[in-house]
C-alpha cells in the first residue's frame, strides 16, 4: 500500500475490528500511529503488534464521547509526533430496538459515540491536518447510512448523521482551498465483536440478535475491510463502500428510492430474529 510511508495516522476504536486491522495495515505500510480505545486489553494487543512491525506507535485510553480530553488528546498526539497527517474516526457501537420501545437514555449514547465522536475527533484534529499540508479526515458511517431499516433507528440517525457531516466537511475544505482531503467509509456486514458487544432494547434477544447478524449477515472480516478503505483514502476516494452487500443495497436505494422503504418494512420483520 503505497502512499502511507511516514505519515502519522490517528486510528479511534484501534482495539478491535475495523479499528486494529486498520492499525496494522498502516503500520505495514510504514505509517507511524496514535491508537485509541477504551478497550484497553485489546488496545494493548493491537499495540503490540503494531510495535512488532517496527513503527513509532503511542497508544491512550480513550473515550470519544469525552470532548475536552479528545482535545488535549488531539494537542498530545501532536506533541508527541510533531505532525498529524490522517484521522481515522472508527470508534462505534451499535444497538438494537424499536423507536417506539427505545429509551431516550439509549438514543442519546449511540449519537455520543457514534456521531459526535466522529464530531470530537473531527473538529479536534482539524487544525493539525490543515497545519500538515497533506492531511485527510476518514470517517466511519455505515450501510446503514445510506438505507434505513426497521429496528435500527438509533443508528440510522447516527450513522446518516455522520454521511452528513463528512460529505459537507469535504466540500468545505475544497471551498476553502485547504489541503485536506475527506472520505466516508460505508461498511456491510463486517465479521467484528460489534454485534456480539451491541446492546438492545428490553424485550430482545441480544445474543440471537448477535448470532443472526454473525451467521447471516457479517461477510467481510476486517482485515480486508481495511485494506479497501486504505486503497480508497490512497485514490482520495470521497465515498467507500465494503462488501458485497453494501454495494447491491446502495445500487438498491438508487433505483428503488423511497419506494424501498415500503420493501424492507415488510422483509426486514421476516428475516431477523424474534
Amino acid at each position: 500500500m503505497q502512499g502511507f510511508a511516514g505519515k502519522v495516522a490517528v486510528v479511534t476504536g484501534a482495539g478491535s475490528g475495523i479499528g486494529q486491522a486498520l492499525a496494522v495495515e498502516l503500520a505495514r505500510a510504514g505509517a507511524q500511529l496514535a491508537i485509541s480505545d477504551v478497550d484497553t486489553e485489546g488496545l494493548t494487543e493491537t499495540e503490540r503488534r503494531v510495535a512488532a512491525l517496527g513503527v513509532r506507535v503511542k497508544a491512550d485510553r480513550l473515550d470519544v464521547t469525552e470532548r475536552e480530553a479528545f482535545l488535549l488528546y488531539a494537542d498530545e498526539v501532536k506533541e508527541h509526533f510533531g505532525k498529524v497527517n490522517q484521522i481515522y474516526n472508527n470508534a462505534g457501537i451499535a444497538y438494537s430496538g424499536d423507536i417506539e420501545i427505545t429509551p431516550f437514555k439509549d438514543i442519546e449514547r449511540v449519537m455520543d459515540v457514534d456521531f459526535w465522536g466522529v464530531v470530537n475527533g473531527t473538529k479536534a484534529f482539524l487544525p493539525h491536518l490543515i497545519a500538515s499540508g497533506d492531511g485527510h479526515v476518514i470517517n466511519v458511517s455505515s450501510l446503514f447510512g445510506l438505507l434505513a431499516v426497521p429496528g435500527q433507528g438509533a443508528y440510522n440517525a447516527a450513522k446518516f448523521a455522520v454521511r452528513g457531516f463528512t460529505e459537507a466537511l469535504r466540500q468545505e475544505m475544497v471551498v476553502a482551498g485547504h489541503p485536506v482531503k475527506v472520505t466516508t467509509v460505508h461498511p456491510g456486514g463486517i465479521k467484528t465483536a460489534i454485534a456480539r458487544n451491541a446492546t438492545v432494547a428490553e424485550g430482545l434477544d441480544a445474543a440471537a440478535m448477535a448470532e443472526f447478524f454473525d451467521r447471516r449477515l457479517a461477510s467481510t472480516t476486517a482485515e480486508e475491510a481495511a485494506r479497501v478503505i486504505l486503497a480508497g483514502v490512497r485514490k482520495n476516494r470521497a465515498r467507500v463502500l465494503i462488501g458485497n452487500d453494501a454495494r447491491a443495497l446502495d445500487l438498491l436505494v438508487r433505483v428503488m428510492g423511497s419506494k424501498y422503504q415500503w420493501l424492507f418494512s415488510r422483509a426486514i420483520p421476516r428475516l431477523r430474529p424474534r
